[in-house]
């Protein structure tokens, strides 16, 4: 990642995730908070998207509710260097999976 900001269409394309997802996690996760211009458009940071693969991760992988997601955000902050790893590991994950498919 090199840009300040990126749109919806990049971000839910670099997660696997439909653009209305990301909307929702929004409105259920205090810790996403986009930039939006005047006509509402929404503008992502680096820190917005590593929490929005840290939701991704505890939802779809780890299988927690969205209750539980969201205490697992307050128990350990994205700070954490665990959750670095995890990330990582995920987006490893993602690539060899979809490398698979491709075989």
């Amino acid at each position: 990642m090199d840009k300040l900001y990126y749109s919806i269409g990049e971000v839910a394309e670099m997660l696997g995730e439909p653009q209305s997802v990301l909307r929702f996690w929004e409105t259920a996760f205090d810790e996403v908070h986009p930039v939006k211009n005047k006509r509402g458009v929404r503008s992502y940071t680096e820190h917005d998207i590593g929490i929005l693969q840290r939701i991704r991760h505890l939802t779809r992988d780890c299988g927690y509710t969205l209750e539980g997601a969201r205490e697992q955000l307050r128990m350990r902050p994205l700070d954490d260097p665990k959750q670095e790893i995890i990330n990582r590991l995920t987006d490893v994950r993602r690539f060899l999976t979809e490398l698979k498919e491709q075989l």
